[in-house]
């Protein structure tokens, strides 16, 4: 900000504060409407292509510890008989096994979500390479 001081008839002074017109800025810019460039476009559709994986990864991987865990339940737990021991171990390893594959969920699905989103990725990142 500036101050213009006039002392008396024959000298001026003047005086700027960069730290006080950079929060004026800041502040102005919280009232301005948004414009997205291109390069907000482009990361924000390269976001938008793992959303679906990560979703899928996750759901996956909660399916199979909580199915791990309902078989280590039945054979720690509820032991009552071997018949529920030998369900607790099948149903222990079908959980392991959807947790294990959720990382290969996540890989699919967002290499699917940005086969059909490259030509938007690839026409943005031309027109700013340029």
């Amino acid at each position: 900000m500036a101050d213009c001081v006039m002392k008396n008839s024959e000298t001026f002074e003047f005086t700027y504060s960069a730290t006080q017109q950079e929060e004026i800025e800041r502040i102005r810019n919280k009232y301005l409407p948004k414009q997205e460039s291109k390069m907000d476009q482009l990361i924000k559709l390269d976001k938008q292509a793992e959303v679906p994986g990560q979703i899928a990864s996750i759901v996956a991987g909660v399916i199979g510890l909580l199915l791990l865990g309902v078989g280590m339940c039945c054979t720690m737990v509820w032991n009552t008989s071997m018949s529920i021991f030998v369900l607790g171990v099948v149903i222990g390893i079908i959980g392991m096994t959807v947790a294990g594959i959720a990382y290969p969920i996540y890989q699919k699905v967002t290499e699917k979500e940005r086969a059909k989103i490259a030509d938007q990725i690839i026409a943005l990142s031309n027109e700013l390479s340029l």
